[in-house]
């Protein structure tokens, strides 16, 4: 948003510079980030907060500069001729109360649509507004100045000559302004003359309605509609306004007749015509807003400092807030008399009658305020975070280690040791990927920002494959990545269960050319490596692996790490058709490590244990296997014949082909056998390695001479 610091002199006499200015807004929370010449005029980059609408417009920034500098504002009093009597007062029917709580509207007559004057062309240019006619740059002048959407309709064109506020029915389309017709839902909120819709609520104008060269009637409309129906319908049509920007993040419901007065009278002063009639007002609900009990001791408990109470006063004051002192005679009184004070207010009241006290009825502009704490955080921002003495908090107790902390980090090292940098990725996931990676039932949000983050997360895949995509996409292609986070899956009584998780994702090369020799690309063996690496700094009685991966993962180039009983990992090459919907060429791999399990045990201790000093003795044994007889079955039954002396027990060699039948593989197999205590004899080894061997024999192997 782009504010000129000239516009807001109009409001605030306030003499600092433009620089002095950028830096004083900021410090109060009203964010700056840039300061910018265009057309020889000083234009401010501002960042506002989505929890402040009420400062998204030229008004509602000089409000603070007035509060900041304590000057006087001056306020927006359109100035409108006497209207000449209607018969009737234009007619306009809410059916909707929960949709649009207020609609206001004001009737010119005899309007000549024309360019706007240069004044105006020059402001709206600010925004990056061209300018289109007097009638309708009047409405965007007047977004930009006090911050609340307006609409000007051509009279003539509204069938009826009433407005309907209601819920679009089934089968109807409106044509918006931008010329695309859209398809309405019944959950839209629309705005109707007595035949059809003319605008979305809250959104954009119908183009049968608008403003034209031949318009010479014009309806002026001003409402204040519910921040949530126009942003459901505004997601689902994709669309994104400047008037849906505000209603998204919630307007100034006491605004609204002050907006189309001011927007009628810059039309009058630029098109000519007449008023006609009194402002229409048609109110269906009330936005509540009740007021706050403010402490002179809590304020000094949250923010360490004593601030004067004419000080405290003044800040609420210029900000828009209606500040009253109260004596403890003064809170009982207006207990007794005020039935409609929550209760909840009513019993903070009452705890604090002998304090002192100020109570506060919040401005209807500022729907953020709705806590004490909110209003201590006003008075801060606005005396200075800069004059607060820089002090530490008080603190009686000592640190206090979560209990997973030292296992965390541990696994981080490690993965930061093997090459892997640590990311983050959102929270939130889309319902696609939350079914296509996980068999948990998904957490929705309630008020989600897009239906591509809607769910909570329930796998880190979803976040890994996109941080690696988006490194891919931008010339990245040798990548390793970890993430550790929390996935959520819905329980009963609608509790949400957290799980502990890292995923780990690599693309790329396990070694790259170089004079020492040729590089080649990563492989499911590599990712076997560092999950090994990783698990093995904890207490596992041991680990198997076993086919039988998520259906995300390649059939054949995957794995599940058993340990103590249960999956305590899953990793492979992701599945070539997820890869290439990802639009992904290169050959991806996951791992996914369950950490709750893991932590569980405790983490390894290193042991020392001297060298023997006795001779070790090699046995080879060739082996005839099935394809399916795995390496992991033949070392569990050596190892369960509980040899004592075996230290070691690999495959040396694998073959394939020639002389071996289909279906079957050759696998060199090597023992070692060692005695801490003394040489062993060549009987031992003999009766150790013919128990070896009939070992593998029971599990379909073929002893090959």
């Amino acid at each position: 948003m782009k504010i000129s610091p000239n516009w807001l002199r109009e409001f605030v006499d306030f003499k600092v510079n433009d620089h002095q200015l950028a830096d004083d807004l900021t410090l109060a929370g009203i964010a700056v980030e840039s300061i910018e010449q265009v057309d020889g005029q000083t234009l401010l980059a501002m960042e506002i907060g989505t929890n402040r609408p009420d400062a998204m417009c030229h008004f509602g920034v000089a409000r603070e500069i007035s509060a900041i500098y304590d000057l006087p504002l001056k306020p927006i009093q359109p100035q409108l001729p006497q209207a000449r009597p209607a018969d009737k007062p234009f007619p306009i029917e809410i059916q909707d109360a929960s949709g649009c709580g207020r609609y206001t509207a004001r009737v010119l007559r005899a309007v000549k649509i024309a360019p706007s004057p240069a004044k105006i062309i020059e402001r709206l240019r600010i925004d990056g507004h061209g300018g289109v006619s007097n009638a309708v740059d009047a409405s965007n002048y007047t977004l930009m100045e006090m911050g609340h959407p307006t609409h000007a309709f051509d009279l003539d064109k509204l069938a009826g000559g009433r407005i309907i506020v209601r819920r679009a029915r089934p089968g109807e389309a409106l044509k918006t302004l931008d010329g695309v017709e859209r398809k309405l839902e019944p959950e839209d909120l629309i705005i109707a003359d007595a035949v059809k819709p003319v605008g979305l609520a809250g959104i954009m104008g119908g183009l049968d309605s608008a403003i034209s060269s031949a318009t010479t009637n014009i309806l002026i409309e001003s409402a204040w509609f519910d921040p949530a129906s126009v942003r459901k319908t505004a997601r689902r049509l994709g669309m994104h306004t400047d008037a849906s920007h505000i209603f998204e993040r919630g307007a100034d419901w006491g605004a609204a007749g002050l907006a189309c007065n001011r927007v009628a009278e810059l039309v009058l002063s630029g098109a000519g015509g007449e008023l006609e009639g009194e402002l229409v007002d048609a109110i269906a609900r009330r936005i509540p807003r009740h007021a706050l009990l403010l402490r002179s001791g809590e304020v000094l408990r949250i923010l360490g400092q004593e601030i004067a109470d004419q000080e405290i006063a003044r800040i609420l004051s210029r900000l828009g807030f209606v500040v009253s002192s109260r004596d403890s005679k003064e809170l009982k009184a207006l207990i007794a008399k005020a039935a409609e004070v929550p209760q909840e207010f009513r019993e903070t009241i009452l705890a604090n009658v002998d304090k002192k006290a100020w109570i506060v009825d919040p401005p209807t502009w500022r729907l953020d305020i709705e806590r004490e704490i909110d209003l201590i955080e006003e008075i801060a921002r606005i005396y200075g975070y800069n004059k607060f003495a820089n002090t530490l908090p008080a603190f009686g107790k000592g640190v206090i280690e979560l209990p997973h902390a030292s296992r965390e980090a541990k696994v981080r090292s490690t993965l930061l040791a093997l090459g892997y940098n640590e990311a983050i990725s959102p929270t939130f996931i889309s319902p696609v990927d939350a079914a296509a990676f996980s068999s948990l039932v998904p957490v929705p949000l309630a008020n989600p920002l897009s239906d591509e983050q809607s769910i909570m997360r329930t796998s880190l895949v979803s976040g890994m494959l996109g941080m690696l995509a988006w490194n891919l996409n931008r010339g990245t292609f040798d990548v390793r990545l970890f993430e550790m986070g929390n996935i959520f899956s819905a329980c009963a009584q609608e509790k949400t269960h957290e799980q502990r998780m890292v995923c780990l994702g690599a693309i790329g090369n396990a070694v790259e050319n170089g004079a020492h020799g040729v590089g080649r690309p990563l492989s499911f063996f590599d990712l076997k490596g560092d999950v090994s690496t990783l698990l093995c700094n904890f207490e596992l009685s041991g680990f198997d692996l076993q086919p039988g991966a998520a259906e995300y993962y390649h059939p054949g180039r995957s794995a599940r790490v058993i340990a103590n009983g249960g999956v305590v990992a899953q990793f492979g090459q992701i599945h070539p058709d997820m890869a290439s919907a990802r639009k992904i060429k290169q050959d991806l791999y996951l791992a996914e490590i369950y950490l709750d399990r893991l932590f569980q045990l405790p983490l390894r201790v290193a042991r020392y244990t001297p060298l023997s000093r006795y001779p070790a003795i090699d046995r080879d044994f060739s082996f005839l296997f099935n394809d399916s007889v795995t390496f992991a079955q033949a070392r569990s039954a050596v190892q369960g014949l509980g040899i004592s002396e075996l230290r070691s027990f690999k495959p040396a060699e694998i073959f394939r082909g020639g002389s071996v039948p289909q279906g079957k593989y050759s696998v060199l197999l090597r023992a070692q056998f060692q005695s801490d205590e003394r040489t062993l004899r060549d009987d031992e080894v003999a009766n150790w390695s013919a128990r070896i061997v009939q070992a593998l024999e029971n599990i379909g192997g073929t002893l090959r001479s």
